[in-house]
């Protein structure tokens, strides 16, 4: 079963909204905010000024999953975690 873009973004909000509750996430989440990202990234239903957001994230999770201390990274981007979800929140 495909995804459509809205149940997407409600997925994109609930991995980052984790991570910003919890403090703490897993490689496999930050490989799967990519695979959103790049989906929603070709979506000719995404408002296009939504996409510098959604290149923030991306490079947010490629960081993140490369990271030496991935609670770490998760940690130090708490700010953006928070205005990334509210941003998303106004588009959805």
């Amino acid at each position: 079963m495909t995804l459509n873009h809205q149940h997407q973004l409600e997925l994109l909000k609930d991995i980052l909204s984790n991570h910003q509750t919890d403090c703490c996430g897993s490689v496999a989440e930050c490989e799967q905010l990519e695979r959103l990202v790049k989906s929603l990234m070709v979506n000719q239903h995404i408002h296009s000024s939504m996409k510098p957001l959604l290149e923030n994230v991306y490079s947010y999770s490629q960081n993140g999953k490369n990271a030496g201390n991935l609670n770490q990274h998760i940690q130090s981007h708490q700010s953006q975690l928070s205005e990334w979800v509210a941003d998303m929140n106004h588009f959805s």
